[in-house]
């Protein structure tokens, strides 16, 4: 039965579709020994031979389903040209996972990682409107207006957000801790539509991932075990 290239890399565990695309689109993904179309094309997986950067793919038989609990100083990638630690650094699985959406290097809190494409795929892709839950501190003391904004949509330099839950969980010293549930996953967005509100965060953590919550561990270590069917692998050490 044919099957889309990009939905064969995602299954086979090389990267999201959306990321299988950009691999397509730059020529790292040969079929049957030639480059396909940038934007992809019907296999027959049967029978074709798919190969990217000189290695042949092939679906897997299991699937490896990690959540980590980021610290702050990794960026949330596979590999980074300034030479950056990355989230991958403290994980050790016997499958090439990757990072499903993003934290930047100064955030910490809830990461997934897997192998499984189409998971992350419907975890990542806008569309379906998973949530994920954030704790910022803030400098100031939010007022019913801000929270308002936020409530309704920040107009950002990308446009307005979608609307996000906001709430105040504490102040303290002229600082404010907000709890937000946010439905989209826009490159820095909690922090930049706090920024826009007037209250700079100074830390951010991500507390929860659609159903799956952080837990309690340290930063660094597994936030939970692997989904069933899948293996959890053992651990080291968007917003």
């Amino acid at each position: 039965m044919s099957e889309r290239l990009n939905r064969y890399l995602a299954r086979s565990g090389v990267a999201s579709r959306r990321a299988a695309d950009g691999l397509i689109a730059s020529g790292v993904v040969l079929v049957n020994g030639r480059r396909p179309p940038p934007e992809g094309m019907l296999i027959e997986p049967a029978t074709d031979r798919v190969e990217v950067g000189g290695e042949v793919i092939t679906p897997l038989e299991k699937r490896s389903y990690l959540a980590l609990n980021k610290p702050e100083g990794y960026v949330t990638t596979a590999s980074d040209p300034g030479s950056r630690p990355t989230v991958l650094e403290l994980v050790a699985a016997s499958s090439r996972v990757f990072p499903v959406g993003r934290l930047d290097m100064d955030s910490r809190g809830l990461l997934l990682l897997t192998d499984d494409g189409e998971l992350a795929n419907r975890l990542a892709h806008p569309r379906h409107h998973v949530a994920k839950e954030y704790l910022a501190l803030v400098d100031g003391i939010p007022n019913e207006a801000d929270l308002r904004r936020l409530r309704l949509g920040v107009e950002l330099e990308d446009g307005r957000t979608a609307p996000a839950e906001a709430e105040i969980v504490g102040s303290v010293r002229g600082r404010t801790q907000l709890r937000l549930l946010l439905r989209e996953g826009r490159n820095r967005q909690v922090r930049r539509m706090l920024e826009a509100v007037g209250h700079p965060v100074r830390d951010l953590q991500r507390t929860a991932f659609g159903p799956l919550p952080l837990g309690s561990p340290e930063g660094g270590r597994l936030a939970a075990p692997a989904a069933a069917g899948g293996r959890r692998a053992a651990a080291g050490g968007e917003a």
